[in-house]
């Protein structure tokens, strides 16, 4: 009798690959859904600051991943409404690896926007 073979593994949307967006135009696919991004920008930004991310306030697809704003808290203060917080702008790849960040906004927790 001889020896079964491996079952052979379907592609997986990666790179180089293209889905079709609900205006028909054709994109990049990328990996992953918006909820795994967010957890792997949050995890990522989390130990490069050494600070634990309170939320993330916005996620957008790109044409190379993800990018995502999230909330993070610097500076605790005693109330909390005057605790320094900050928005960081969070690059992702298509395998949800952080690429690049930066600090966009510095506010006070009780701030609220003013437009």
């Amino acid at each position: 009798m001889a020896a079964a073979e491996p079952a052979k593994r379907r592609p997986s949307a990666g790179r180089g690959t293209t889905r079709r967006s609900a205006d028909g135009k054709t994109a990049p696919s990328r990996s992953g859904s918006p909820a795994r991004a967010i957890r792997s920008a949050v995890e990522q930004l989390g130990l490069l600051l050494g600070r634990a991310p309170e939320s993330v306030s916005a996620i957008k697809p790109t044409d190379g991943g993800w990018e995502a704003d999230v909330e993070v808290l610097e500076l605790e203060r005693i109330p909390e409404t005057t605790s320094v917080m900050a928005t960081y702008r969070v690059t992702l790849d298509e395998e949800g690896d952080l690429v690049a960040y930066e600090r966009k906004h510095r506010y006070t927790r009780g701030q609220i926007d003013r437009r």
